[in-house]
């Protein structure tokens, strides 16, 4: 890349930024610019300028882009129907039937339940996620990690090494005229930045919410088939419940195998069974309104909740937990964005999903006020006779592709979290050549097919997982909200009243929901508690060990001077060739090369080193991935590159690394002679160096401007003429096989992390060089053992 490569201040999500922080982005690359090249011409301590530049990618809008066609959007907002629209669209299965577990005691009790499902559509789905929280999403993707990506390049809160180096600071403060939203984004900034503990547990908290959704991608399939199969009751009393829950065992491990065609190919199978899904129900539900209770439109008064809550009391309160049903998969809008893009999920839950599940509830309301004894199982009696067949089917397709939402939601944040640390390696694919982040992950999609089996066999009936499945839903809300509230203050900035507003109003309801659903925690809201538990379990061992070792190649860098030693040592015979060593180290050179010239004193004519580093943002556009610089004099040829990923990118998907690695290095060194002299000739007008940190200037300035262009070119081609012939003798791939071990005195907590948790996921998951692709003839493991 050229050195002058323009800078800017991390991805700002397409409907986040405002104007003001727009203009403030634009001030602070100039601003960060400046700091830098002052910053280079200090003599006692000079930054290095890979690190500093390696936080930092120009503005980048993904699929979410205000310039889409329309065309594309509109299919998108078709094929989001089939795959985020499932789950909260065949909750009218058995959210009457959940929240009246005792039967209805008062005609009016029915209106009570409407209104609440009504206002809670209203305010959680539309209100919050449609046009609050879809807002927030992180370059066009969704979910917590997202959230937490945002936050981290606000303020400086990441624990993830490779992100703590001079990241970038989007909203500089100074930069703005001071009041009092400002104040508060500043205080708040700082509290968390100062704070070990806040940084922590907000680490803590985005792997609950993530293991959460994870959870309600197992539970989600299990009430959903269970529930659309048991309507066969209605038909025949020869089904017995074994058969029934058999049968659902094997939808869910056919709705597992048709993952790997992947999220375009299921969108566009399933969009048109839940249209027809959804024009049954509100059709059915319209029928039903005007045919029994006209009158249940009074249920738009929220008084009648009051009144519902002073009949029964501690039971209104514990039947709460029946009604948030009625918003399961409302995380997944969220989780999902990222294979689709917030307008297009704006247009179909606006026109489609939301008036028809009120014309869906409401109609089931009206059922009910002719027929209380029926509400064990409304949704199949309610049902004209015509067409009980008809739907019966529909409600079997539909229930099965509720489940494709939160799976499509796990792939997603699962790779998320991947990408910054927080998860084992697993194999990412990228379905679909059409539209970004659009991901399938085997071992994912089959554990989870495992454990909707298991939890189907387990539980053997919808009321049981409805317990379980309200915990997982409203925490993952809770969650959101809370760090919802963290970007309305740092990042939009937004009007104190509206803020406190969001947290009476929301908040409000969903702490009462979530108190209510762990009332039922040892009637089976345990379950997600369980699957939180083993996911975070999981998360963290690999964080803390992923950490532990960044610092301690961190702490045993090879200086500079050593690194001279070593290339030019009389005892190391050159060879023609290219090597690459990789790393995750940003900092310097890792130990795991004197380490490699220890035991095999030979380097070939040309050494790259290669850092792969995670960025706090979704995507890095491919021709800013590569940062390259030189390590020593020209004349050894030894270079250092940062390769940027963010956590939606999925590596290697167009073209081998190696291919775009050693293209993007023959134009670093095009460009580098060219930066070179004219940097020179402004730094000694100045009095200044070279902002390189590596390149010590002075006799080096003095060769440069004295080139002219012409051997300015003839450098050029003969320094690019030496990596090809090294390319034609061949590339090697170095890699540390580091064996990682707890140090003498640790104690046997950090010795169970290390030594078995640890050791245990990394000896059953696939290694660095699967995820780049890495030929095995020309790749070269190196041993190397790390006391952490």
């Amino acid at each position: 890349m050229h050195r002058n490569m323009e800078m800017s201040d991390g991805i700002v999500s397409d409907g986040i930024a405002e104007d003001k922080i727009e203009q403030s982005q634009e001030e602070e690359v100039s601003h960060q610019q400046l700091k830098a090249k002052k910053l280079s011409c200090h003599k006692l301590r000079r930054h290095d300028s890979l690190d500093i530049e390696s936080n930092s990618v120009r503005g980048f809008h993904g699929h979410d882009s205000k310039t889409m066609a329309w065309k594309v959007i509109l299919h998108l907002a078709f094929q989001s129907i089939g795959i985020v629209y499932g789950d909260i669209g065949t909750s009218p299965l058995y959210v009457f039937d959940s929240t009246f577990t005792k039967g209805i005691n008062h005609n009016d009790d029915i209106l009570g339940v409407l209104s609440m499902i009504f206002y809670t559509l209203t305010l959680i789905p539309l209100v919050k996620y449609v046009f609050v929280v879809l807002r927030a999403n992180d370059n066009g993707d969704g979910g917590t990690f997202a959230l937490y990506s945002l936050i981290c390049r606000f303020a400086k809160v990441g624990l993830i090494p490779s992100q703590q180096a001079e990241d970038q600071e989007v909203s500089n403060f100074k930069l703005e005229l001071p009041n009092n939203s400002l104040k508060r984004a500043s205080w708040l900034k700082s509290k968390l930045e100062n704070s070990q503990f806040a940084k922590f547990f907000l680490l803590f908290a985005t792997m609950l919410g993530t293991s959460m959704v994870i959870g309600d991608g197992v539970l989600t399939p299990c009430i959903s088939v269970l529930s659309a199969v048991g309507g066969i009751k209605k038909a025949t009393s020869a089904v017995s419940d074994d058969i029934i829950v058999w049968i659902s065992v094997a939808i869910l491990i056919c709705l597992f195998l048709i993952q790997r065609f992947g999220t375009d190919k299921v969108g566009y199978t399933f969009a048109p069974i839940i249209c027809i899904w959804f024009a049954f129900i509100g059709g059915i539900g319209i029928f039903n309104f005007i045919k029994f209770d006209p009158t249940v439109v009074k249920a738009l008064n929220p008084e009648y909740i009051i009144e519902y809550f002073q009949r029964n009391k501690k039971e209104a309160w514990v039947s709460l937990g029946g009604i948030v049903l009625a918003i399961t998969g409302t995380e997944a809008l969220f989780a999902d964005v990222g294979h689709f893009t917030v307008r297009s999920i704006q247009i179909s839950m606006c026109s489609v999903t939301y008036p028809t599940l009120v014309f869906a509830y409401t109609g089931q309301a009206a059922f009910l006020r002719k027929h209380n004894n029926l509400v064990g199982d409304t949704f199949f009696k309610s049902i004209p006779g015509p067409l009980y067949w008809p739907m019966f089917g529909i409600a079997i397709l539909a229930a099965i592709i509720a489940s494709q939402a939160m799976i499509s939601g796990s792939f997603s944040i699962i790779q998320q979290s991947l990408s910054l640390g927080c998860f084992p390696r697993v194999k990412i694919v990228h379905t679909s050549t059409k539209y970004e982040g659009q991901v399938y992950i085997p071992e994912i999609n089959y554990l989870l097919m495992l454990a909707c089996v298991a939890v189907t066999l387990g539980f053997r009936s919808t009321t049981s997982i409805g317990n379980a499945y309200g915990i997982a839903v409203v925490f993952v809300m809770t969650l959101t909200s809370s760090f919802l509230v963290l970007i309305m203050i740092m990042i939009w900035k937004t009007h104190i009243l509206l803020i406190i507003s969001y947290v009476l109003v929301i908040g409000t309801v969903e702490l009462v929901y979530l108190s209510s659903v762990l009332y039922k925690f040892d009637q089976g809201g345990y379950l997600p508690l369980a699957f939180a538990a083993v996911l975070m379990t999981i998360m963290f061992v690999w964080n803390d060990v992923y950490r532990r070792k960044y610092y301690y190649e961190l702490d045993h860098k090879i200086p500079p001077d050593k690194l001279k030693e070593v290339v030019t040592g009389t005892n190391i015979n050159q060879m023609p060739g290219l090597a690459i060593f990789y790393s995750e180290l940003v900092q310097g050179i890792p130990p795991i090369f004197k380490h490699y010239v220890e035991n095999v004193p030979a380097l070939h004519s040309v050494l790259v080193f290669v850092s792969i580093k995670s960025l706090p943002i979704s995507k890095v556009p491919a021709e800013e991935r590569f940062l390259f610089r030189r390590v020593e004099t020209k004349e050894h040829n030894v270079f250092r590159c940062v390769v940027r990923y963010g956590y939606s990118d999925v590596r290697n998907e167009h073209e081998p690394f190696e291919k775009m690695l050693i293209g993007m290095l023959k134009d670093f060194i095009a460009n580098d002679v060219f930066w070179l002299s004219q940097n020179v000739l402004n730094n000694d007008e100045n009095g200044g160096e070279l902002d390189d940190g590596v390149i010590d200037g002075e006799n080096e300035n003095k060769d440069v401007k004295q080139v002219d262009e012409e051997k300015q070119r003839e450098a050029i081609e003969k320094e690019i003429e030496a990596v090809d012939k090294a390319c034609c003798a061949g590339v090697v791939h170095l890699f540390g096989e580091n064996e990682v071990i707890a140090r003498k005195g640790a104690g046997i907590g950090r010795r169970i992390i290390i030594d078995y948790a640890y050791n245990f996921l990394k000896r059953n998951l696939r290694q660095s060089d699967k995820v780049f692709n890495i030929p095995h003839k020309r790749m070269l493991k190196v041993g190397m053992t790390y006391e952490l």
